[in-house]
């Protein structure tokens, strides 16, 4: 295959005693001639590349329709009026919803599918609502305030605001939010003023149902210190702040509860969380409720009734909801649910009250919303009128004899890691195989309906989904022994994870392709470098890939928590020890690889790509393919849902032609 030219530098820097090379540094501006005419060329030899792969017509109309399922969201609750998203089969957007009238609509602003609905909070009152909107993958968000009943914009743009958590005081004049890295500011009609800030940090707001509360979080996915505010001491823009925890290596969230406590969610002294309780007039002052679980993380509760805590847990990346008495944190039983599956977006009224919702998917059902009553002990599928059509789950009947394996092996260190295979009928051998991950800033891949996964299994592939160190599927301990210095870990887990379905005869190194995305792009992207012989394929989407210059572009400055700093000497040695870009070696036979990026994400900047996907084609010795899939006006969020078919469809055929999948009957 004949690669576009691209200018190949001796740039050498020696940084902090290490002779870093960059042959490939002009590729970072996007904006320049020559990057331009690579790029271009680069897009012209994925569209002809593209259009000779035999499955993507397949999987664009299958992944079309399991894409059509429709969704809805837990409501949120003010009064008796009902809040919440709903998303109806061909709709590319979810709808806002107050009841069952629409009140927002991302395709009625942007008929393009090119805005987004980032994020929205109703006032207490359930007359205003401040939303959030971004365009063409910019996620540096606009925030508006719409009167709901006639639809008028009342206030802003307010710009800057990245997904930024809003508290509003009673009345609906004024609230707090967060201006992206600047901190807390509070908004009135005649000016903004700046009320709490510690940096560049990520921050986090929480007030309590009377607006007498306000909870403040500043930190990084590592740890956070914690206030809380009695806004009827005092002026809204004048917070008389209580240490909650603060200098403390671990993370937590706090909320005041309609019984008048105050609840601490903390990893403090417990990797796996526990839940603590405090008198507000002396927060930092906790008492243990509900202890940790050796074996399951804790993750969101709520108050039912005064008397009940609900609460969700994750054992073994699978779902559970038990209760437990408020009053000692003795666990008194379990909610059934509908499989082994996931539970999100635990929701209650904001006073309590005997209800709550919450989302529960698997690998072969779409995300269903469920309603647990406490005092009938019933737990039933919940239904809306959204959009004049019931909103109920869906099961994708096609895929129904799809199977879950639960794997467990040791990785280079000894350290045992699990492993989720999802497979259907097979009469045996191995099989083309889509291995993932994601292994960083604690989060974690609990099983979930998505339409790429299912189009691939029912054609014949594998799915294996492994629970690498850096994820959050057993605690912050596990998080922790996966970042920094440890960041190698990650790697090893999934090298040995790959192994491991080659040994047990799932698949062989000729048809084993990987899959990443952002953290998970830089995953594979070290692990190809490491290990090029042991797989077939590698999709890069979004990835980190140059780990020495990551913190100049993007939201790259924001993650030295989690991967360290190349202005420190012994951090970057870290960094030098896995960053793809700088262990890309000549004559390698590298797989068939591509990298997928979006033009305008400003979470992780196509340049990583760009000069990855260079070096690789300069590099390698072998004849499978180097490419590069370009998607301008999108970014690193959310997206129309025909442009995330679009990817998913180009993606799977990759897959499929470079691992030799051909669909079955």
């Amino acid at each position: 295959m004949k690669y576009p030219d691209a200018e190949r530098l001796s740039l050498v820097e020696e940084l902090h005693g290490h002779l870093v090379t960059d042959p490939y540094r002009r590729l970072e501006d996007a904006t320049h001639p020559a990057t331009l005419a690579w790029q271009a060329e680069q897009d012209r030899l994925w569209r002809h590349h593209a259009a000779g792969l035999p499955l993507r017509e397949h999987f664009q109309k299958r992944l079309t329709e399991l894409s059509v399922t429709g969704m809805t969201t837990p409501p949120l609750w003010r009064g008796e009026r009902r809040f919440h998203l709903s998303q109806s089969a061909g709709q590319e957007h979810p709808v806002l919803y107050r009841d069952d009238r629409a009140i927002l609509d991302p395709m009625e602003l942007d008929d393009t599918g090119l805005t987004t609905l980032d994020d929205w909070q109703p006032d207490w009152e359930g007359r205003l609502l401040a939303y959030q909107l971004s365009r063409s993958g910019d996620e540096r968000a606009d925030l508006y305030v719409m009167d709901i009943d006639t639809g008028e914009i009342v206030d802003g743009p307010i710009g800057g605001c990245r997904y930024s958590p809003v508290a509003w005081l009673p009345g609906g004049r004024e609230f707090f939010y967060v201006r992206f890295h600047q901190g807390v500011h509070l908004h009135r009609r005649d000016g903004d003023v700046q009320v709490f800030t510690r940096g560049a940090l990520s921050y986090g707001l929480q007030i309590s149902a009377d607006g007498r509360w306000l909870v403040i979080s500043a930190g990084t996915p590592a740890r956070n210190d914690l206030y809380l505010a009695d806004l009827s001491a005092g002026p809204p823009e004048r917070l008389d702040l209580k240490v909650i925890q603060e200098g403390v290596a671990a993370r937590a969230a706090a909320a005041m509860g309609p019984d008048g406590r105050l609840y601490i969610l903390t990893d403090q002294d417990a990797p796996r969380r526990r839940l603590c309780v405090a008198d507000p007039a002396t927060p930092a002052a906790w008492e243990e409720l509900v202890p940790e679980d050796p074996m399951a993380v804790l993750g969101t509760f709520t108050l039912l009734d005064g008397a009940r805590l609900l609460i969700s847990r994750i054992r073994h990346a699978v779902g559970e909801l038990a209760v437990h008495d408020a009053a000692t944190g003795e666990r008194t039983g379990s909610v059934p649910l509908p499989g082994s599956g996931s539970i999100a977006s635990l929701t209650s009224r904001p006073g309590g009250g005997h209800e709550a919702w919450f989302v529960y998917t698997d690998a072969v059902t779409p995300a269903e919303v469920w309603r647990h009553d406490a005092r009938e002990g019933t737990t039933t599928l919940w239904s809306s009128a959204a959009g004049g059509a019931a909103v109920t789950g869906s099961r994708v009947s096609r895929v129904s004899r799809v199977e879950s394996h639960h794997l467990e092996y040791d990785s280079a260190d000894g350290t045992r890691v699990r492993m989720v295979v999802v497979a259907g009928p097979h009469p045996g051998g191995p099989r083309p195989t889509i291995l993932t991950g994601y292994g960083g800033f604690g989060m974690s891949l609990t099983p979930g309906y998505a339409a790429d996964s299912l189009a691939w299994v029912e054609a014949g592939g594998v799915l294996a989904v492994a629970n690498l160190r850096g994820g959050g599927e057993e605690g912050e301990a596990w998080h922790r022994d996966g970042m920094l210095e440890r960041k190698q870990n990650v790697f090893q887990d999934f090298t040995a994870a790959a192994e491991k379905l080659i040994a047990d005869g799932w698949t062989t190194p000729g048809r084993l392709a990987v899959w990443g995305e952002s953290n998970g792009g830089l995953l594979v992207g070290a692990a190809m470098t490491r290990r090029p012989e042991l797989f077939a394929a590698v999709v890069c989407s979004a990835g980190l890939l140059d780990m020495v210059r990551y913190e100049r572009s993007g939201l790259g400055a924001a993650w030295t928590g989690e991967y360290g700093s190349a202005d420190l000497p012994e951090q970057l040695g870290w960094l030098l020890g896995y960053s793809p870009y700088h262990h890309v070696r000549q004559g390698i036979d590298y797989p068939a690889t591509l990298f997928t990026v979006s033009g305008a994400d400003s979470r992780v900047d196509p340049m990583h790509a760009r000069k990855m996907c260079a070096a690789l084609q300069w590099a390698t010795a072998g004849e499978r393919p180097i490419l590069l899939r370009h998607e301008r006006d999108v970014g690193h969020g959310a997206r129309a849902v025909s442009r995330s078919i679009g990817l998913a469809a180009d993606v799977l055929a990759f897959a499929a032609a470079h691992t030799g999948l051909e669909p079955m009957p």
